[in-house]
């Protein structure tokens, strides 16, 4: 990844306030919920660790990345604050140590890679994920393009190669029972800057 998305990262997330809230994704909240157990989760694009956190919180051991530092040790003070542990590293993921069905979950929520290097990350990510295991996804779908063109707060990638849709899950991930994969239109209330009407792609799937 480049300089400026680096720079990008680590600019938003050294501000005192928490970029996307302290309070989790709810549709990540929902469907962990509904999981029968806990377990080993991995959160790709972390950020602040407002997910990261909250599955802590319920038990699960979490491992969590991000490219930036100021994302890192904001969510560590969250975790500090709320009485947890997560294991956070910093880096792009070929520099990263993950194991071979490593992991009994992987979240995906808001995690808008780079468009050239996104669906190779998506089928890394089939690799550290055990067999039985669940993919908790929700972006924005390409369709949100006219939403954040008339309302820049609602946030999300200004390119629509950085977005979503139904088939790029369905090839990323094939080899998964599909719980739930639709686009919706929904509402955003997530600190700063995801605030508004989007358009998102919401996912569960469990690898056979």
């Amino acid at each position: 990844m480049n300089e400026s998305w680096l720079d990008r990262w680590n600019d938003r997330y050294s501000k005192e306030e928490f970029a996307f809230g302290t309070e989790p994704n709810n549709y990540l909240k929902e469907q962990l919920e509904k999981l029968p157990d806990v377990g080993t989760i991995l959160f790709p694009a972390e950020g602040e660790g407002r997910n990261a956190v909250f599955a802590a919180s319920l038990g699960w051991t979490v491992s969590a990345f991000d490219i930036s530092i100021e994302g890192k040790n904001k969510a560590l003070r969250l975790a500090e604050a709320k009485n947890v542990a997560i294991d956070y590293q910093v880096g792009e993921l070929q520099t990263l140590m993950y194991a071979a069905e490593q992991f009994d979950a992987i979240a995906l929520i808001y995690a808008h890679f780079p468009a050239e290097i996104k669906s190779l990350y998506h089928r890394t990510f089939d690799k550290y994920l055990r067999t039985g295991g669940f993919v908790i996804f929700e972006a924005f779908s390409k369709n949100h393009f006219e939403y954040v063109s008339q309302n820049p707060s609602v946030g999300g990638p200004k390119d629509i190669a950085s977005l979503f849709s139904i088939e790029e899950l369905q090839s990323d991930f094939p080899q998964y029972e599909i719980i739930e994969l639709v686009e919706k239109e929904i509402e955003l209330n997530e600190g700063l800057f995801h605030v508004g009407k989007g358009s998102v792609i919401r996912f569960v799937g469990r690898k056979k």
